[in-house]
């Protein structure tokens, strides 16, 4: 897609305490991030945007179009992974590594770490576009970025990639059959797939079963009942158009040699609204698809070819956006309306927006039956390092002042360790929340104990 385009019941529940568990099973992780995309006029400013996000959903992962700074420092502090883009039209230049450099020092290191920036792409569906230059400086732009980021020791915080649509298949269904377009498939895509396995990062399309149903097989692309598809070669069966999709791209690779790498869903969506005569464009089957997808791509299944496995996941887009070009469909593709008012319900928001945090635990309180026992909300044992900061700016980002126990002559300062000072914060969210399971969950790295982590001076 030619961009930047673009009373709660129980089920809803489970659908909310299935994304915040954040699984990861083979895959990279399968959390749902939003695209943030600004080609609007009447867009609420970027930081009541990040407030919102932080406190009222559970999207924990952003995509940008660009570098705007001014919504890169909105997120510093949420802990929400964000991820920017660099335009089409700089890639030529990006292949000189003094450029590299200076965009890296321009564009990167003035937020982190206070922004959780997390990747870098380098252009957008830049194959499909065929401009023969961008094309040709594409995996030598991706490789000077990647030099700069380590010449500023970021390169194990920030991974590069590149997002492609489904235009760089030459075929693709059966899915078995996924093969890239000729010309790009050895001079282009296999040396980017080598960089994307040395520097450990993903492989990112662009998948929408929205541009490629026609009303009989719109069941099959909204994840409803249907009758499915059956790949004679393989002899496996598909109950949904996005899987043969995903599976037609790693058939692709599994090609040339690549089938290890991962895969990440950098935009997918359903618009609203559109033309009267489309079948299948109304809000009811936008939400169909957003909610069947995030259930999907976080439950485990995988599709036929990469069973047992999670998607990270983009969903286009955050906002309706009033000056994208093209059918009324192209603007409306978002979740939100500018007002920040669901457009449809999905999952997304919060049962009860966290607006704050106490500046102490908070004591359980005691039910009918009598006192409850006290719980306390800890980090896992073996819990990455990265990801406890990231909670750490995730809690105190809230509320600022909350953190002076665990600062610099605070009486949870000592000892001095992320660990102890992650324990100290989202035990603290915890107590200041009601309870549920997914307050106690910071993508898999917390769990409940009934251990007293309190010590001295300092009282959990």
């Amino acid at each position: 897609m030619g961009k930047p385009l673009a009373s709660f019941s129980s089920s809803i529940v489970s659908t909310i305490l299935l994304l915040a568990s954040a699984f990861n099973i083979l895959g990279v992780e399968g959390s749902i991030g939003v695209n943030y995309g600004t080609v609007a006029d009447n867009l609420p400013p970027p930081a009541q945007v990040a407030h919102f996000l932080l406190e009222s959903t559970i999207i924990n992962r952003v995509r940008l179009f660009d570098t705007n700074t001014e919504i890169i420092q909105a997120f510093a502090h949420t802990g929400i992974a964000i991820t920017i883009t660099v335009p089409n039209d700089q890639i030529p230049h990006l292949t000189n590594l003094g450029f590299a450099q200076e965009w890296v020092k321009s564009n990167v290191q003035p937020y982190v770490p206070a922004t959780n920036i997390v990747r870098i792409l380098v252009g957008n569906e830049v194959i499909s576009n065929e401009n023969k230059l961008s094309v040709a400086s594409l995996v030598p732009a991706m490789k000077a970025l990647h030099a700069a980021l380590v010449g500023a020791s970021l390169d194990h915080r920030i991974k590069i990639s590149t997002p492609h649509s489904l235009g760089i298949l030459s075929s693709s269904s059966p899915p078995s059959t996924g093969k890239f377009r000729q010309g790009y498939a050895t001079r282009i895509l296999k040396p980017l797939l080598r960089f994307l396995r040395a520097t450990n990062s993903p492989f990112m399309i662009n998948p929408y079963p929205f541009f490629g149903f026609s009303a009989d097989t719109l069941d099959y692309a909204l994840f409803r009942p249907n009758s499915g598809v059956f790949d004679e070669n393989t002899k496996l069966s598909y109950t949904n158009m996005l899987d043969g999709q995903l599976d037609a791209v790693f058939s692709a690779m599994k090609l040339l040699g690549f089938s290890d790498i991962e895969i990440v869903i950098a935009e997918t969506g359903w618009p609203s609204q559109g033309e009267s005569s489309q079948p299948g464009v109304d809000a009811e089957s936008a939400a169909q698809y957003n909610r069947n997808l995030m259930q999907h791509v976080t439950s485990g299944a995988g599709t036929p070819l990469m069973p047992n496995r999670t998607f990270e996941t983009y969903i286009f887009a955050l906002f309706n956006e009033d000056l994208k070009p093209g059918p009324p469909s192209e603007r409306n593709f978002g979740l939100f309306q500018p007002d920040m008012t669901p457009v449809y319900n999905i999952g997304i928001l919060r049962p009860k927006a966290k607006s704050s945090i106490p500046t102490s635990p908070a004591p359980v309180s005691p039910g009918p039956g009598g006192p409850k026992e006290k719980i306390w909300c800890l980090p896992k044992t073996g819990a990455d390092v990265e990801a406890l900061q990231r909670n750490i700016d995730y809690v105190c980002g809230l509320e600022a002042e909350y953190c002076k126990p665990i600062q610099e002559g605070g009486e949870c300062f000592l000892p001095n360790t992320v660990k102890a000072h992650a324990a100290f914060a989202m035990n603290a969210y915890y107590q200041g929340t009601e309870k549920n399971d997914y307050d106690c969950d910071f993508e898999q790295t917390a769990a409940i104990s009934n251990v007293n982590p309190s010590y001295g001076n300092c009282k959990y």
